[in-house]
């Protein structure tokens, strides 16, 4: 981490990501204040010695007090769901966007030095299946959170650059990993998971050959974290390896069901 970075602000730090980029920047020597409306993310997610601010990043005064003695942003506080982002894609906007604005607005170029933006693979064009999607695929999303998103990442760099401010962008791929909240719209692991534990057939929608690239949430935190180390730059945070829904299916059924076993074993000693 570089010396000349003090302190950092992460929006969205009490969430499922945002916490444990906060543990590893704490790890690394930084100071931490998170601005975090809690309406997804918890106090217990809170890492010990952060600085929790409750309030909404479309909030000018929440905005600012948040920034007070910071020198680096990392923005990770959206609505998160491609599916449900049709229905309230007013919400999604509002906050994806707008909270942005507000964010770039309340900015300091003198005392913020880096900005990191959290993005999605959702702002790619469909890709051919099996194909490897790189930083240079085409930009067309195709539901209203990517299109959030990469209004997000093309306002960032226009302001950020007037204000001299580097930026780095993250577009991550779908993160899974202990924490993550049940929800029927994001994280397809969660969702099937929590359904066979329930004893329920997971649900595939369509012929489930779509392939996806699965990342692990402490990878996709530590690769965040490393972005003040650099110059800035647009970058694809995945593993590169896809995975079909048909095949993640079977291994997680195969997973609950020798696990279930395991423990009805156990449970007979």
């Amino acid at each position: 981490m570089s010396p000349q970075h003090q302190r950092t602000l992460v929006t969205g730090g009490a969430g499922f990501i945002g916490s444990r980029l906060v543990r590893d920047l704490r790890a690394r020597g930084m100071a931490v204040t998170i601005l975090d409306d809690l309406s997804t993310g918890t106090r217990d997610n809170v890492p010990a010695g952060a600085d929790l601010i409750v309030g909404d990043v479309r909030r000018e005064d929440d905005v600012r007090r948040a920034l007070a003695g910071v020198d680096a942003v990392f923005h990770l506080a959206a609505k998160v769901s491609v599916r449900g982002s049709f229905e309230k894609f007013y919400d999604d906007i509002d906050t994806n966007v707008l909270g942005t604005v507000n964010l770039l607005r309340c900015l300091d170029p003198e005392a913020v030095r880096h900005f990191v933006l959290a993005s999605s693979m959702a702002v790619y064009a469909e890709s051919e299946p099996g194909a490897t999607v790189r930083e240079s695929h085409e930009c067309r999303p195709l539901s209203p959170y990517g299109v959030g998103k990469m209004s997000a990442e093309l306002l960032c760099a226009q302001v950020l650059a007037q204000m001299g401010i580097p930026l780095t962008t993250f577009r991550y791929f779908n993160t899974f990993g202990p924490g993550q909240r049940f929800t029927p719209y994001v994280g397809v692991i969660t969702i099937f998971v929590t359904k066979l534990l329930r004893g329920e057939a997971p649900v595939i929608f369509g012929d489930g050959m779509q392939r996806r690239d699965f990342v692990h949430v402490d990878d996709i935190a530590a690769g965040t974290a490393l972005a003040l180390d650099g110059p800035g730059g647009t970058y694809n945070l995945g593993t590169g390896v896809g995975t079909t829904v048909n095949e993640l299916a079977r291994l997680l059924v195969e997973l609950v069901s020798h696990r279930a076993g395991l423990a009805c074993a156990g449970g007979g000693r």
